[in-house]
């Protein structure tokens, strides 16, 4: 959550030089939990375990995109998720029952 705010850059994998999706999360689970991720989306598809979307946690990673995966967040609660989500955006929070999310294929994966 403390990340919200950074600029997004597309490869960015630092606090100073900005973040992609996968380099949040690669980040975000490296320093907080010493856990390695994979750095890409399609690769991010395959990590874990799935879990069903009504047993979502924080700390899951939801995986838009269906077979083609095309963006990843950190799921924080309340139906919220935190994500880098476009060239000139910036880190934020987003709710996954909002109007643009809520239509996309997403699938949970717990690492």
């Amino acid at each position: 959550m403390g990340l919200v705010g950074t600029p997004y850059r597309y490869g960015g994998n630092t606090v100073d030089g900005g973040f992609d999706c996968s380099g949040l999360i690669a980040y975000v689970y490296r320093e907080s939990a010493g856990l390695p991720t994979p750095r890409t989306v399609a690769q991010l598809a395959g990590f874990g375990q799935p879990v069903p979307r009504n047993e979502l946690r924080t700390g899951d990673l939801v995986v838009f995109g269906g077979g083609r995966p095309t963006h990843a967040g950190i799921y924080v609660g309340e139906k919220r998720f935190v994500h880098a989500p476009s060239t000139g955006g910036e880190v934020r929070l987003d709710r996954l029952d909002g109007l643009y999310w809520s239509r996309q294929r997403m699938d949970v994966r717990r690492p």
